[in-house]
């Protein structure tokens, strides 16, 4: 697959009392009512983790401390639409979070994170965290 069409994407492992914030996609989001985690598409010259910083507090209205990446996963779906997943872990962040764009906010615990639907490129991700190889 061409570079070109890499969608370079953030998202924020956000953790608290050893639970993990998840969110599901809205009814008019592509791939409706999905669960993933938060953050968004990188714009252009954007730095990733100003990238997610950005998208935190568009869609949840806190601002976060962006910590260590966890990883990097690269995911084409059948549509031919292609990902490079950047997940960076978030300990800390000020502000109340509000739910501003998703269907539902939820927090939950990791083992729980393999019954909810999540988008296909995060599934492994999560068997991972699930299993307790991951934070």
């Amino acid at each position: 697959m061409p570079q070109t069409n890499l969608k370079q994407v953030v998202a924020a492992v956000i953790i608290q009392d050893d639970k993990v914030l998840i969110c599901q996609r809205g009814e008019d989001h592509p791939m409706p009512l999905k669960w993933e985690f938060p953050g968004g598409k990188v714009e252009p010259e954007e730095e990733l983790r100003a990238a997610l910083k950005r998208e935190l507090d568009e869609e949840l209205g806190i601002t976060a401390t962006i910590g260590t990446r966890i990883t990097v996963i690269r995911h084409t779906y059948a549509n031919g639409n292609g990902v490079e997943l950047h997940f960076y872990r978030v300990d800390e962040f000020e502000g109340e979070l509000e739910n501003r764009i998703f269907n539902d906010v939820r927090w939950v615990g990791r083992a729980e994170l393999t019954s909810y639907d999540f988008l296909e490129a995060d599934v492994a991700f999560i068997r991972e965290i699930s299993a307790g190889r991951i934070f």
